[in-house]
């Protein structure tokens, strides 16, 4: 009988192949960052620095792009606040309700994470071609977003 291990060295499923993309990917990125003075931040912070937009957010819609809960968002914004990264200020559009908008040093590590990223997809595409991985990127936003589909609005 195969274990799940085997298994999974073998023919691994969508939530292990899944896995094992982000976690390699947030390695290589947040070491990168470390060394170009971005030492203070952590994989979990990428749950808001991924989506943030220098205009600002609304802490609502970082939870819902990035599929956290709303009081973890909040905690790691309470994080990026105290880092200096993010700020909260008042959304001209509706002033009870706040954003939350890039320090200049949110700004910076915003560009060089972009930075990373673009490298780090470069790297992919040059490895098994442009349009190959132009093909694996359309398949993997439509698997991605017809999982988050059949998620029930609670699990949000």
């Amino acid at each position: 009988m195969t274990t799940r291990a085997e298994r999974n060295a073998t023919d691994p499923d969508l939530g292990v192949l899944a896995g094992r993309l982000l976690f390699a990917v947030q390695r290589e990125l947040f070491s990168t960052l470390a060394e170009r003075g971005f030492d203070d931040l952590k994989p979990r912070h990428g749950a808001v620095l991924a989506y943030l937009d220098p205009d600002g957010v609304r802490a609502t819609d970082l939870s819902k792009l990035s599929g956290q809960h709303k009081q973890n968002v909040g905690l790691l914004i309470d994080e990026l606040e105290s880092l200096g990264y993010v700020r909260r200020v008042p959304d001209p559009s509706d002033r009870r309700a706040k954003l939350v908008r890039p320090t200049e040093r949110g700004l910076e590590q915003m560009r060089t994470a972009d930075a990373i990223m673009a490298d780090i997809q470069q790297r992919h595409a040059e490895r098994i071609g442009s349009d190959d991985y132009a093909r694996f990127k359309r398949r993997l936003i439509d698997i991605t977003e017809h999982q988050r589909a059949h998620l029930r609005p609670d699990d949000d």
